[in-house]
């Protein structure tokens, strides 16, 4: 079992990268299990979603918004900040840290459901809005999957951790060591505090070197196409004694294929940015040890 966590400052694109990696390395007979690490518990979405739309030619607003986290609206009115609520304020997305806070026994099956392409999905959550530590809760969470058998019970060839923004604290920075994860991406732009964040995750896995922690696997350069971005991100690359092993281009695709559900690899698949994230996916298939598909 290989275990990957991607890092990144908020919005560069994080969870829309690890959705569409996923889909590809499943679409290729790898066992994918993604593990969102986010007090918001929206990495999984497109995946759970996509999984659905394969299954009924149609599903309504309140279904798709209440049960899969769907961005969609139906004849029936309800909007998508409307379903985002509620999905808040009931626990919609049976995360970890919901079944937690339950105080009731769960098991492997309460907390990962098949998504796209079969793509295991989990979600760690976090803790209620404006109460307690979101660091604690992905701590909490993680060491409860393995307490109650999620790895033994699903056997995946490999899992992909989508992390929380920059946040390098204790909790956030969990991945990085105690044998979650053997390698890390970072994603960035050439945008100034995507790089900035970049450099700070970088350096916070320089601290742990020599530990037999994970290492940096390589950066991803999301483009924002600002003046100079490849040479920055080369700069960042170079700094952190490491280098760029993919470039994704902006595409209105994948807004597109948000609006439908559906992660770019499944809407799109021979569209010019859904290449992209096959070629990476690519990439790093041959740049670290994968179990055969």
């Amino acid at each position: 079992m290989l275990k990957i966590a991607f890092y990144g400052k908020g919005g560069i694109g994080k969870t829309t990268t690890v959705t569409n990696i996923s889909a590809v390395l499943a679409e290729k007979g790898y066992r994918v299990l993604q593990v969102g690490c986010d007090p918001k518990a929206d990495s999984t979405r497109l995946l759970l979603a996509g999984a659905q739309a394969n299954t009924e030619d149609k599903c309504s607003a309140a279904q798709a918004n209440t049960e899969y986290n769907c961005p969609v609206a139906d004849e029936g009115g309800i909007s998508e900040i409307s379903a985002m609520f509620h999905d808040l304020r009931n626990g919609g997305t049976r995360t970890v840290m919901d079944h937690i806070r339950a105080r009731q026994p769960f098991s492997p099956e309460d907390i990962v459901r098949p998504g796209y392409a079969g793509v295991l999905c989990a979600e760690a959550g976090g803790p209620l809005p404006g109460q307690g530590c979101a660091g604690r809760a992905v701590i909490t969470a993680l060491e409860k999957m393995e307490e109650i058998g999620v790895y033994d019970q699903y056997k995946p060839d490999i899992v992909l951790y989508d992390v929380l923004g920059d946040v390098v604290c204790g909790g956030f920075a969990m991945p990085m060591r105690r044998g979650y994860a053997d390698y890390i991406y970072i994603l960035t732009s050439g945008e100034s505090m995507s790089l900035y964040a970049a450099a700070n995750i970088g350096l916070a896995l320089e601290h742990f070197r020599g530990r037999g922690y994970a290492q940096l696997g390589g950066i991803i350069l999301n483009r924002r196409n600002v003046p100079e971005e490849e040479e920055r991100a080369q700069d960042l690359a170079a700094e952190l004694s490491s280098q760029i092993i993919g470039t994704l281009s902006q595409s209105n695709d994948v807004r597109r294929a948000e609006e439908m559900g559906q992660c770019v690899i499944q809407a799109f698949p021979d569209s010019v940015i859904a290449q992209e994230y096959r070629a990476l996916a690519e990439t790093i298939e041959k740049s670290v040890v994968l179990p055969n598909g």
